[in-house]
């Protein structure tokens, strides 16, 4: 095969330098490279990416779209495939600090709401301890903690949570929660669909800001935009498409619909029910800046449970 031409060149070095861009700005700096301003570019932007990730692929890298959760941006970017420790040499955060960013994404994504948020005491409040080797709280005492995770200091955690939220590996909402970045919606795709993070109905891609169905017997998960998408035609029935149950709350409207063409990469999530009972899922994904394991699951029902 021939080699990636200064072109192709380009458009890995603007992801990798200013990091994930929204849509319309990398197909901005795209028309720029190809020198065309006007006209249908999706199908040459694909076979663009379908060659780069030909050549990425020898060092396992991709040139990855995920839809951001929170907004309904479509988002590029370049992250790593492999998931071993010498890809992990490259980050720029310690240990502890990695295990705080896994502490923040686990407590996220086990809500069993799908509220994608948790407030920003919460976050720094998340303890060390519980990240030594997947072990739970009672479990803590009976292993040596490291003294680096012992020492991490609030202020240690407040500079780490601000230097999470520039990277965009977490995010910071108007009322001041803190929510996954688009970072890691690009990074932990495949990490979401081994631990079982209950999909949305729509697009299978992981729900972690979501909508549920009003029967609390019913697992189906909706993100915003699919919601919007899929009840947006005025004759549409306005049901869950699990249990048939109304789904309240919506307004027929004509909406911007999620752009289609987002480039293949990493297979999408396979569609299945999601039982009504905890798991404790263990993978060996990694993201190319912190390891997440040994996640368990939390669904309404056991929530409540927990509560009473």
């Amino acid at each position: 095969m021939a080699p990636l031409s200064w072109r192709h060149q380009t458009l890995i070095q603007v992801l990798l330098s200013r990091g994930p861009l929204k849509e319309n700005d990398f197909s901005s700096i795209f028309s720029q490279v190809i020198g065309r301003t006007s006209g249908p570019q999706q199908q040459l932007l694909n076979e663009y990416l379908r060659k780069i990730n030909t050549e990425l692929s020898y060092v396992q890298l991709e040139l990855r779209a995920c839809r951001n959760q929170y907004d309904g941006n479509v988002y590029y970017g370049v992250v790593n495939n492999v998931s071993d420790e010498q890809s992990k040499l490259g980050t720029k955060y310690t240990v502890p600090q990695i295990a705080f960013y896994k502490g923040i994404v686990e407590a996220i994504i086990q809500d069993a709401e799908a509220r994608g948020c948790i407030l920003n005491t919460d976050a720094l409040n998340i303890r060390l301890d519980t990240q030594v080797h997947g072990v739970t709280d009672s479990e803590s005492q009976a292993v040596q903690i490291p003294p680096a995770f012992k020492n991490f200091s609030m202020s240690q955690k407040e500079k780490t949570l601000e230097q999470l939220v520039k990277d965009n590996w977490l995010c910071s909402m108007p009322d001041g929660k803190i929510g996954i970045g688009v970072r890691s919606f690009l990074d932990l795709r495949s990490w979401f669909r081994a631990n079982e993070v209950p999909a949305c109905e729509v697009c299978n891609e992981a729900a972690v800001k979501a909508q549920l169905c009003q029967n609390e017997a019913c697992n189906v998960r909706l993100h915003p935009y699919c919601l919007k998408k899929k009840f947006s035609q005025q004759r549409v029935e306005r049901v869950c498409p699990g249990c048939g149950t109304q789904w309240h709350g919506i307004k027929a409207e004509a909406v911007e619909e999620p752009d289609e063409n987002i480039p293949p990469s990493q297979p999408s999530m396979k569609k299945r029910r999601r039982p009504h009972r905890e798991d404790n899922a263990d993978s060996e994904e990694y993201s190319s800046q912190a390891s997440l394991s040994n996640v368990k699951r939390v669904t309404r029902s056991s929530a409540r449970r927990g509560a009473s």
